[in-house]
């Protein structure tokens, strides 16, 4: 291979390129991973050097050895670890796909066509203050403790994001491609259709992520306040008994649940935009 790029043939140019996004792909994982362990190894080295109550703050390996624990031990929550997992993503998922399904397409909605925004934006803007948890008491007396209130709480949590995201996006849909495409005789539902929405994508995922956030966050509150299992009954079961290490598996489980959710959006994003790379 020629050393300089512009000496080389198109398919030693390919080569390089692949060659060296490999490189810095097998660095950024190295970076991450040693970013990782020298976080728990500071914790560790907090703990077991005293400068934090153990009472405050257990060991990495306490935890770890919790997670082990708890895939067969259902105390003290009264549930084991895979059930609690199972019931807070049956209801995050559920709120935060409820809030994609109508959240999104009414934001293009509003976004595109303006009457139909001066219907909607003053119910919207009533709506969007409201801190999701405050619509706990009135779940629980319309519908118990159950996964539909939980849901509908969730629900709440991850609407706003992705409405303001995808209004956004589509809102800042260039004119000249709307012009384009009314030049070629396009109605304006089709141009909505293949010109707005594809334009406003970008904005419309990156509300999904922010709004995946709050459905977790959200679930927590809403667990901790009325449930029977879940991972948020599970911190808060820790709490009441003063198990920190019950507490701090139950929020690293909810990270690495949502890193794991975010990197499925991030794939489908990438696999659904694929055509920006053309």
């Amino acid at each position: 291979m020629s050393e300089s790029p512009e000496l080389m043939t198109n398919e030693e140019r390919v080569a390089y390129v692949q060659t060296k996004r490999k490189q810095t792909q097998i660095r950024d994982v190295m970076l991450a991973v040693i970013g990782i362990l020298s976080f728990f190894l500071i914790w560790e080295a907090v703990v077991l050097t005293g400068w934090v109550d153990s009472k405050k703050l257990c060991s990495v390996l306490e935890v770890f050895q919790l997670f082990i624990l708890k895939f067969t031990d259902p105390n003290p929550d009264g549930a084991v670890l895979l059930v609690n997992v199972w019931s807070s993503l049956l209801i995050a998922l559920s709120g935060f796909g409820l809030a994609i399904v109508i959240g999104i397409p009414l934001g293009w909605l509003m976004g595109w066509y303006k009457g139909f925004d001066a219907f909607m934006r003053p119910i919207f803007e009533i709506i969007r203050p409201i801190p999701p948890v405050s619509w706990i008491p009135l779940s629980i007396v319309w519908m118990g403790i159950g996964l539909k209130a939980k849901s509908f709480i969730v629900f709440f949590a991850a609407f706003v994001p992705c409405l303001i995201n995808s209004y956004t996006g589509i809102r800042q849909t260039k004119e000249v491609l709307k012009n384009v495409g009314k030049t070629f005789g396009a109605s304006y539902f089709t141009v909505f259709w293949k010109v707005g929405i594809p334009s406003s994508l970008t904005m419309a995922f990156a509300g999904i992520k922010v709004a995946i956030g709050n459905a977790w966050a959200t679930l927590v509150a809403a667990e901790m306040l009325a449930a029977s299992s879940g991972l948020g009954y599970m911190i808060l079961m820790g709490r009441s008994y003063g198990r920190v290490d019950l507490v701090i598996l139950g929020i690293v489980v909810i990270g690495l649940l949502g890193v794991a959710i975010s990197a499925i959006i991030s794939k489908f994003e990438e696999l659904l935009m694929g055509w920006k790379k053309l």
